[in-house]
Order: C-alpha cells, then sequence, then structure tokens
C-alpha cells in the first residue's frame, strides 16, 4: 500500500481538492516514519516544503481511525502569529473529519478556552508561555485534558534551541507529560537544524524512545542572490581603488610566492602597485549583473544603500531585514522620508518585538494583501513561516549572525513556484587616509560572503548548543514547579526539577545553594512539616503574567554620566565593557539593576559588536570562513561591482599585512592586534585571559575589543613573549571562575536577579564562555614562540595610501 492510500479519506480529498499532483519527499519519509515507527521523528526540511502537513497528514490518519479520549495532539509554536496561520490550515484540513483545532495564546478569547477545557480533543496549538500558564493555573485537570495524549509537535524548533525560552519549552513537555502520566511522540520540524542527530537526541530525552531523522533528497533550488556594498559617504569602492588594489595584490602574492620573500619586499611592492610579466592572470573578478532594474530614484542626497534599496523595492513585496529594531525604526524612517520627498505615497510598513500586537497584526494583514506592493522593515519577528502573502524580494542590511537566519531570512520569499530571492547591502562608513589595519577590513561583508559560502559549500548551519547551565530557568522551573503542584520536601523538589532534562548539568549541591538562597530571600519558605512552599516574595514573582516567560523583556535603563542623562539602553553590559550611546563611546563604571541606572565615563575607542547570550553570536567556523575569504582570489558570482572592488582593497590590505599567515600584527611602535578568528564565546574567554592573566605580564594596556573580530592593545613585550606567555596561560588547568572580574556579576537571564551570585558567576564561567574553544585556537599559535617573522608594521602597507581617488 502506498503512502497515499494510507491516509484517511479526508486527506486524500484534501491533496486532490488542493491539485497536488503528487506528495513531497519528506511528506513521504514522514508517514513512513510515524506510521512504520514508535520513534520521535525530526522533520528537516527547506522552507515551505510542507513539513506541517507532513507531520500531521499522518496523525490525523490515526486519529481518524482511533479518536484520542482527551486531546490527542498538542502543536507549540514559538509565536503567537505562526499559531494563528496554522490554526487557519488545520482547520480547513480537519473540517470534514469533526476533528476540533484549539489555539490557545494571549490574543485567544476566554469562550474558546473554555470550550476547550470542557471538550477536551483533537489538537491543541498553543505557545511555550501560554502552555506554562495552563500548567500552573490548571494543574488539577491537566490529567484529565491530556489523559490520552499521543503527539507534541514542535515547530521552528531551531528557534526554541537557544537560550532559556527552549530549556523552558522541554521542561514544559516533562512536566505536562509526568502530571498526565502519559507518554507521547515527540515531532520536531525545523529548515535550518545544524546536528540532526543531537538534536533528535535532545528531544526524546526522557521519552525512552529512540528518534528518527527522515532522509530526503531534495530538488535542487535556484537562488537569486547578491551582494552590494555601499560606503556611506564619498566615491563608491568600485569607483575608487578597486583596481589598482587588484593589481597590486597580484604583486604581493608574487613576492610572497617567490623565494626568499620577505616583509620589507611586499611592503615596497604594495606600494609601488607592480605587476611582474610572470604572475598568472588571476580568475575572474567582473562583478554580477544586477538582479533587477531600478523602479524608482531616490532623492538625489539620499543614503548610498538605502537609495538602493529604495530604488529596487517599488511595485513589489519585500522584506528588509535588519538586525536590531533600532536599525530597523531608522531605516524605516529614511526610507518614508525618501517617498515624501519624491511626493509618493507611502509603502513602507514596520514590523518588530517592541511594537504593540496591534500594530504589528495590521501589518501583517497589509502584506497578506495581493493587491498592495508593500515593503516590511523588520528584525527577526517575521523570519519565521507566518504567512504574509507571496513575497517576491527580500533584502537584508549588513550580514545576519549566523547561516540559520540567512536561510530562514531567504526562504520567506520563493514560496510559490519563483526561486528564493535575497539583496544583501552592507553598509559601513569609509575608512579614513591613514586608518589602521583592523579598520579597513569590511568585517561585515566578509561575514555575509562566510554565510552563504558555507551553506553552498558545505550545507553547513551552527550546530546547537544543549551544554549550558540555565540557573535562571532553574529558579523559574523550582518556582513553577511549586506553585503548581503546591507544598513538597525538599528531596520531593529536587527530584521534580533535577529529573528535568535540561538541568542535566546542574549538581545537586547547586541545587542546595539555590534552595537556601531562596529561602534567605523569601522567595520560598519551610512549612513547620519542613515542606517547602512559594513564599511572599516568590508569590510576587509568579502572580504576575510575564511569569510564563522566560526570555528577558526590553527593560530600559537610563545612562548617566556625572549629573547628565545621556538617553536609555536595553539589557546594558556589565562595569568594564563599553556602550555606544549620544553619538560617543562610553565606560560602564557601574550598573544599578534595582533603578536601571548605568553610570558611565566618556572614552574612545569603539563598542564591541556583542555580549554574553545575546542573537548576536557568530560560530567559529563562520570566523575561520571569514579569513578563508580574505585568503582566496576568486570571486563569488552573487557579488556586485562596489562589493567586488570593496573585497579587492580588503584582500590587498590583508595579504600586505600578512594576517592569513600571523594572527598578531604590529600596528606601529608599540600598538598591536590580534586576529584569532574565533566565535563570540570563544573570542570572549580569550580578550579575559588576556586582560585577566596575560597583560601585567606582557604590560598590556588599553586592550579594546571589536568582539567577535578583532583586539588592539599596546604591548612592552614583543610578539615571541607574547605567544609564550599566552600560551602557557591558556594551557594551564585554571578554574574558569578565574575568567570573572571581582566583584562581577554578569545578569544576563530574566531570573538571574533571584539566583544566587556564586551560581549566576558559576553558569557564566562554566556555561558561557567556551575556554576549550579558545584553548584550542590557541594552542596552535605555539609554533611563532620559537619562529615569528614580523609582518609588516604601522603604515601597514596598502593600507596608507588615500583610499578616493583625487
Amino acid at each position: 500500500m502506498g503512502t497515499f492510500e494510507r491516509f484517511a479519506p479526508f486527506i486524500q480529498d484534501f491533496i486532490y481538492d488542493h491539485e497536488w499532483e503528487s506528495l513531497r519527499g519528506i511528506q513521504v519519509a514522514a508517514a513512513e516514519a510515524l506510521f512504520d515507527t514508535d520513534a520521535n521523528v525530526l522533520l528537516t526540511a527547506q522552507t515551505a516544503s510542507g513539513k506541517t502537513e507532513a507531520a500531521f497528514f499522518p496523525i490525523l490518519s490515526l486519529f481518524d481511525e482511533d479518536p484520542p479520549a482527551s486531546v490527542g495532539a498538542i502543536y507549540i509554536g514559538p509565536l503567537k502569529a505562526l499559531i494563528n496561520d496554522q490554526f487557519l490550515r488545520l482547520n480547513d484540513l480537519c473540517a470534514e473529519a469533526n476533528i476540533p483545532v484549539w489555539h490557545w495564546h494571549g490574543d485567544v478569547s476566554a469562550s474558546h478556552k473554555a470550550k476547550m477545557l470542557k471538550n477536551p480533543s483533537g489538537i491543541l496549538q498553543i505557545t511555550p508561555e501560554s502552555l506554562e500558564a495552563l500548567l500552573l493555573r490548571k494543574h488539577a485537570a491537566i490529567s484529565r485534558l491530556f489523559c490520552d495524549l499521543r503527539f507534541i509537535v514542535i515547530d521552528e524548533v531551531h528557534s526554541l534551541l537557544r537560550g532559556d525560552r527552549g530549556g523552558q519549552t522541554i521542561c514544559l513537555i516533562e512536566r505536562l507529560c509526568r502530571t498526565a502520566g502519559v507518554n507521547p511522540r515527540r515531532i520536531g520540524l525545523s529548515a535550518t537544524i545544524g546536528d540532526p542527530k543531537a538534536v533528535g537526541a535532545f528531544l526524546s530525552a526522557g521519552t525512552g524512545r529512540g528518534w528518527v531523522v527522515p532522509r530526503v533528497e531534495e530538488p535542487q533550488r535556484t537562488w537569486r542572490l547578491s551582494m552590494e556594498h555601499f560606503y556611506l559617504s564619498g566615491p563608491q569602492a568600485a569607483d575608487a581603488m578597486g583596481g589598482q588594489a587588484e593589481e597590486a595584490l597580484r604583486g604581493i602574492d608574487y613576492i610572497r610566492k617567490a623565494r626568499g620573500a620577505d616583509a620589507k619586499q611586499a611592503r615596497e611592492l604594495a606600494l609601488q602597485s607592480i605587476v611582474p610579466d610572470e604572475v598568472e592572470e588571476p580568475t575572474d573578478h567582473a562583478a554580477s549583473p544586477a538582479l533587477d532594474a531600478p523602479s524608482d530614484t531616490a532623492p538625489r542626497e539620499a543614503d548610498p544603500g538605502l537609495g538602493y534599496i529604495f530604488e529596487h523595492t517599488r511595485n513589489k513585496k519585500c522584506l528588509v531585514f535588519a538586525n536590531s529594531r533600532e536599525d530597523a525604526e531608522a531605516v524605516c524612517t529614511e526610507l518614508r522620508r525618501y517617498c515624501e520627498a519624491n511626493h509618493e505615497a507611502d509603502r513602507f510598513l514596520i514590523h518588530h518585538g517592541n511594537l504593540s500586537s496591534s500594530l504589528r497584526e495590521s501589518a501583517e494583514e497589509l502584506m497578506r494583501d495581493d493587491s498592495q506592493a508593500l515593503t516590511t522593515i523588520t528584525t527577526s519577528t517575521l523570519e519565521l513561516g507566518i504567512d504574509i502573502g507571496r513575497l517576491e524580494r527580500a533584502f537584508q542590511i549588513d550580514a545576519p549572525f549566523t547561516v540559520s537566519s540567512f536561510l530562514q531570512r531567504m526562504g520567506r520569499t520563493g514560496r510559490r513556484g519563483t526561486p528564493p530571492e535575497m539583496w544583501f547591502v552592507m553598509r559601513e562608513e569609509p575608512p579614513e587616509p591613514r586608518a589602521l589595519l583592523p579598520e579597513t577590513i569590511p568585517w561585515k561583508l566578509l561575514q555575509g560572503i562566510a554565510l552563504v559560502q558555507l551553506y553552498r559549500e558545505e550545507h553547513w548551519v551552527e550546530p546547537p548548543r544543549l551544554d549550558r547551565l540555565p540557573y535562571s530557568l532553574l529558579y523559574h522551573q523550582t518556582i513553577a514547579t511549586l506553585a503548581s503542584e503546591g507544598e513538597l520536601t525538599p528531596a520531593e523538589l529536587a527530584q521534580r526539577v533535577l529529573n528535568l532534562t535540561v538541568f542535566h548539568r546542574v549538581s545537586t549541591d547547586d541545587f542546595r545553594v539555590m534552595l537556601r538562597h531562596l529561602l534567605l530571600t523569601g522567595q520560598i519558605e519551610q512549612t513547620e512539616t519542613d515542606g517547602l512552599i512559594v513564599g511572599l516574595s516568590g508569590e510576587r514573582v509568579a502572580s504576575s503574567y510575564k511569569f510564563y516567560a522566560v526570555f528577558q523583556e526590553n527593560i530600559e535603563y537610563t545612562v548617566r554620566s556625572d549629573s547628565a542623562e545621556l538617553g536609555t539602553i536595553v539589557a546594558p553590559p556589565p562595569a568594564g565593557e563599553k556602550i555606544a550611546i549620544a553619538g560617543a563611546t562610553w565606560l560602564v563604571e557601574d550598573v544599578d539593576h534595582k533603578r536601571h541606572v548605568v553610570y558611565a565615563t566618556k572614552v574612545r575607542g569603539k563598542v564591541p559588536a556583542y555580549f554574553g547570550e545575546c542573537p548576536g553570536d557568530i560560530h567559529t567556523h563562520v570566523l575561520e570562513r571569514m579569513l578563508k575569504v580574505l585568503e582566496e582570489r576568486s570571486t563569488y558570482p552573487y557579488l556586485m561591482k562596489n562589493a567586488v572592488g570593496r573585497l579587492a582593497l580588503a584582500r590587498r590590505a590583508a595579504a600586505a599585512a600578512q594576517i592569513d599567515i600571523h594572527p598578531l600584527i604590529n600596528l606601529g611602535g608599540n600598538t598591536w592586534a590580534l586576529f584569532p578568528w574565533l566565535g563570540s564565546y570563544a573570542f570572549l574567554a580569550l580578550e579575559r585571559l588576556l586582560k585577566i592573566k596575560c597583560a601585567k605580564q606582557l604590560g598590556m594596556k588599553g586592550i579594546d575589543s571589536s568582539r567577535p573580530y578583532y583586539l588592539t592593545f599596546v604591548m612592552s613585550a614583543g610578539p615571541k613573549e607574547f605567544f609564550d606567555v599566552v600560551t602557557t596561560e591558556a594551557a594551564s588547568k585554571f578554574d574558569p571562575m578565574e575568567l570573572l572580574y571581582k566583584d562581577e556579576l554578569p545578569l544576563f537571564e530574566k531570573y538571574d536577579e533571584y539566583v544566587p551570585p556564586e551560581l549566576v558567576r558559576k553558569g557564566f564561567a562554566y556555561g558561557t564562555l567556551d575556554i576549550e574553544g579558545m584553548r584550542k585556537r590557541v594552542n596552535g599559535w605555539t609554533g611563532y614562540i620559537t619562529s615569528y617573522e614580523l609582518p609588516a608594521g604601522g603604515g601597514v602597507p596598502g593600507v596608507d595610501i588615500p583610499w578616493f581617488a583625487s
């Protein structure tokens, strides 16, 4: 019997009615896994491949044969809008079979929820936060509602594998199953999973079941991809020194290959722009032609990059992705200003997490209207599969942080027979005429190329981080367990909480420290019978609707310098780090988390790109591929003319300075730059190793981090001594806690303020810093201790030249 024949009659009718010519590969593979095994299933396939139907066709067919006596399947989605979309899709599918579909989140009416509570059946679609609320507020009804629960489907599972929200979701599933006395099969859905086997094992933990990751040969898809670069002012790279840079680059390569070449020869050649006759002609460096002609004209004074977006979005339905809500707001405001200057109707919308739900939903509704050619400026909120109609084009301002995000964002287009289409727009300030080497490298351009190439060449996607020490979540689940179940002995509480999969690294000693602290702070109380209950302070936290969520709300902190108020920021870094506000850079002196005030002093320098557990985490493999982009001499088929010119300039500077050979570059005198090519967490570990363990020995001062790309500093020691000290300190068996500053309390997660300070520090040292990744890289530097040829220095040749034609 074929797969189609195994589906219930109403599903066969659905397929006929929608005129499907055949089932997709993922749908056949999923049916075989769900019909023929009792295993958990992880379905991974490209966007718009029919994964939702792949999961629910077999589930509903099984329900048609043997209806469940309660809610039979839970669908957990990360966004309310995604649940609303799937609710309509599943309602259409289930209408004729009398299988109820319920949705449950903060915007669903009380009457709809009451009907489900009265008649638990069919499919429940819910967010993690609403499932937490259900477990807390309807705990006594859980066994009745879910006594015959057979499947839990987790959509966009990759989005729940980062941070505490994913951990909360697994905790909720395990708590619900324990309370209801059921062991449903788990089905994960995602287009971008980096390590399917590890994720499958994680999703299956505690179920006693194996897992299946169906392998499907997907049809090759054509990408319409372009990447262009813009200086914010002045001549563009294609009009300035690009051609000369390519000539000088070929000369540098020749000299470096020649026997006995040294840094001085490379310097002389770079300055002379000599091209030896013997140099083989390079591979084709021609720029890619434009994917489409402009459909509008930006005002003359427009920002070059934003003007490019403006000119290529008219009469199209587009998304423009920015990497922060501040950028999204600024871009939308500017593009609307261009409409006004041209006396055109506004054609731009805004969508991000800080907007009210009514504004977000209004934008979504307008985008669904295919009669309107509108463009929405957004952040990651539209990265997931919310239905917003037929999108023709996506733009990405600068590079996203992960391959996963790149694929998700590009996958929002090309869903109805057309290829996915993404236009990268890289923007930067033009380098100063005598800029130091690190400032002449277009980091975002390199990052964008690296992300694309990693998937083109390796189909590589970031693996999940499943080994954290989530003490903030531990606090949350401890209070949630007591609030839902009532009084428990310390042993009972420990058994319930520590047996949750996500706390596999948390020791009983750690939990004992947590409980003692919660008793001291009134978060929990001990009864006369030595049981534990939620205390008065804990009740104030747990009684708020905000308790259902473990992700951090954007709390604004006022930034002050002396008596002056500079403005507000969210998620401030700890003392000793830098922030950018009011057009300047400031050193954080102190953070008052109770009053939400940051005290800062004005300094020079740039702000590190990222800090701690944030969406900006970049994997080491991405940084390594960025280095390879500088080393390679070919171009890439999606680069436009400015990007080709800018890449040639960067390669020229990098080759002249030999940063592909040496990680430590002298910038002149006793000023140095270190290029470790490490991801965010390993870079952070190295940065702290240098500051805490090496700086005094090496006479290092003014360590300035542009995380995760490079560090600059002043150092009295030489390069061989540097590598000797750093490799020795990295190899020593130090306690990771030694990489925290004195009295530092790195509060990042929502409930860190309620966690014992020693556990907050331990969680950062053992769960956030990638010390092993740092050690692996530093260990590779041992050869520089005995042999280190000093690369070109302070005025790095190929950098110390006029950047623009006069």
